[in-house]
């Protein structure tokens, strides 16, 4: 299953293999069979990149997930007017070969969202969490609150939220897209019991990364 997103970026591609691929062997002209190539590593990769797998998340009410699929890169705590003193931030690193897809990692109403125009740091550096253009999307559990931030990383310039104020997202609901390479971060309250380590491998939607105490 491939995502929406890559939709118009797919079709150009192969659009443009297509015609590279006849018009170069055709006319037996070397740099378009070159071209025609490059373009075809492009769709393949392309086609790896926008992979939507579907994934089955836990029905243990308790149990947050994994937002994103990745790598985690650093668990540490932070102060957020609106989670709580101490609060838990986890922090994923997103490559070019992960699935980009961002799910909502326990069911809530959403209450704000927000974005920040930033920079363009490489998602791996933790200072892309505080510089780098992001959506800020705050979740109401009606017991707490929790947040999840789609952070853009070195190429990518592009973020899909489809997070709307006053709607309830359930557990491994389709939250958005990051376009090449990107970080997702998720806030929570220090009462909840930390599932990972740093070097952990996550799966977005599937992957357990906490629990209610």
């Amino acid at each position: 299953m491939l995502a929406p997103e890559g939709k118009k970026i797919l079709i150009s591609l192969l659009l443009l293999s297509l015609l590279l691929g006849i018009t170069g062997y055709y006319y037996n002209y070397q740099i378009l069979i070159i071209l025609y190539f490059i373009s075809g590593f492009l769709l393949i990769f392309s086609c790896n990149f926008f992979r939507d797998p579907i994934r089955n998340s836990p029905s243990d009410t308790s149990l947050i997930v994994s937002p994103a699929d990745g790598k985690v890169v650093r668990i540490d705590e932070v102060n957020d007017n609106k989670v709580g003193k101490n609060s838990t931030r986890i922090s994923i690193f997103l490559n070019v070969f992960n699935v980009h897809v961002n799910r909502t990692p326990l069911t809530a109403e959403i209450e704000e969202v927000s974005y920040k125009v930033g920079n363009f740091k490489a998602a791996f550096d933790h200072k892309a969490s505080d510089e780098n253009e992001r959506t800020n999307v705050l979740f109401n559990t009606s017991k707490f609150n929790y947040r999840v931030l789609q952070i853009a990383g070195l190429i990518a310039r592009r973020i899909h939220c489809y997070a709307q104020v006053g709607k309830e997202m359930k557990k491994g609901d389709r939250l958005g897209f990051i376009m090449f390479g990107s970080r997702t971060d998720i806030i929570f309250p220090n009462s909840v019991e930390i599932k990972v380590e740093v070097g952990d491998k996550v799966k977005g939607g599937e992957t357990v990364i906490g629990k209610l105490s």
